[in-house]
């Protein structure tokens, strides 16, 4: 199944995009794709305690299972000023 994930913050930096469209098992947690990316770009290790995740506009816990066509937004905390 496709789902679409919008990248902020360290995630758009270590990707060099803004979103990402995967395609992946069914019934695959948010969290799995998250340990996924961190397979792929090592860099992103030290966000993986502390990054927060919604699925169509709404925050879920890693453990919620996905669904075709599910907008998922993984969300560093962020500085700014």
């Amino acid at each position: 199944m496709r789902v679409k994930i919008k990248l902020f913050a360290i995630y758009q930096e270590v990707y060099q995009q803004s979103e990402l469209t995967l395609d992946i098992p069914e019934n695959t947690k948010v969290g799995d794709i998250l340990q996924q990316m961190i397979t792929e770009k090592s860099t992103l290790q030290p966000w993986e305690k502390i990054t927060r995740f919604a699925v169509n506009l709404e925050f879920v816990s890693p453990d919620y299972i996905l669904r075709p066509g599910d907008e998922i937004a993984f969300i560093p905390p962020v500085s700014g000023g």
